[in-house]
């Protein structure tokens, strides 16, 4: 079985080495999709590359799933109106209609939160929430190179453990295909970067993740504490996030509004590279991941424990970096 797992390791990365080496090209050739002189294809690079080594595997292990499928569909439309932004910005307005659309195909696809006692409709909501939430979060994370792509190895490479520990062949390929296109894809945009992912790649990432933490099983039912496993493992962007928005409500600032406040921003200012601060920031990601690891596996009360030092640190970083100027 390990040879199977060598082997989509191998050909996503070969499969998103190529596209994105072709699609640069093109760029390059035709000067499209280079608003800063520096090809913007990386989103379509990663997103083809995801589905392509999909398809392959999951045509020689019994064919696709419906959550395969329904993530696959659904990451694709996500991947098309990304690209028609980054040619042509859409309004705010027009990228939540297509997030909310994208979103309730996957809820038809069945690919929901499955909190037991809670209900159908509150089951759908929370995953509006958490698809969406995601989805944005990855976006506002993508402020320097190499972050948003290397959070994304990291988160699935998680998702891809604790598959694999659960025997769960299907989500393990997902991850897998999409640590992979994302690994492919930073080797280009490692800091100096020679192309970008754009919202086209930043969404896309935001949205697979999101989806890909809802079809996982993190722990039997008794252990309801491992519910907060995938809050931890994509602690990163849903910190950065908070932080984000935070320091723009005490500013009495618009909390979506575009500025410089950002966490990785603010390494930056206190003086550090933009390497180290990627260093940090990945590193912080890694904390965040193993974490969540932890607490599918341990019980309750040891997983509430964990969870509280994980927030005694947010808080601890949240207080030291406000404290930034920027």
């Amino acid at each position: 079985m390990l040879i199977n797992y060598f082997l989509i390791v191998l050909s996503g990365f070969l499969a998103g080495m190529f596209f994105v080496f072709f699609l640069r090209k093109l760029a390059l050739r035709y000067k499209v999709l280079m608003p800063q002189g520096i090809p913007l294809i990386g989103g379509i690079a990663m997103g083809l590359s995801f589905i392509f080594t999909c398809l392959l595997w999951f045509s020689l292990h019994k064919g696709l799933s419906q959550e395969a499928r329904g993530i696959i569909v659904t990451s694709f439309i996500m991947l098309i109106f990304g690209a028609i932004d980054d040619r042509r910005e859409l309004s705010v307005l027009a990228k939540f209609l297509v997030q909310i659309i994208a979103t309730s195909l996957l809820i038809f696809f069945g690919i929901r939160t499955q909190i037991v006692y809670i209900g159908n409709l509150s089951n759908i909501i929370i995953t509006f929430i958490w698809v969406l939430g995601i989805t944005n979060a990855f976006n506002h994370l993508d402020v320097i190179d190499g972050l948003a792509a290397g959070t994304a190895i990291i988160v699935s490479l998680t998702f891809f453990i604790i598959s694999l520990s659960n025997g769960d062949i299907k989500t393990a390929i997902l991850s897998l295909s999409l640590a992979m296109a994302a690994l492919s894809f930073l080797i280009y945009n490692f800091p100096p970067a020679r192309i970008y992912m754009g919202n086209s790649g930043s969404h896309f990432l935001g949205f697979v993740l999101a989806a890909i933490a809802l079809v996982i099983s993190y722990a039997p039912l008794e252990r309801k504490i491992a519910l907060f496993s995938p809050l931890l493992i994509l602690g990163l962007p849903i910190f950065d996030t908070a932080f984000l928005i935070s320091m723009r409500i005490i500013k009495k600032s618009l909390p979506f509004k575009k500025s410089n406040d950002h966490l990785a921003l603010r390494f930056l200012a206190l003086g550090y590279s933009r390497k180290k601060t990627l260093l940090i920031m990945l590193t912080l990601c890694l904390f965040f991941s193993l974490c969540g690891i932890l607490v599918s596996l341990v019980s309750n009360l040891s997983g509430i424990t964990i969870i509280v030092f994980v927030g005694l640190v947010s808080l601890a970083l949240t207080k030291k970096m406000s404290r930034v100027s920027v």
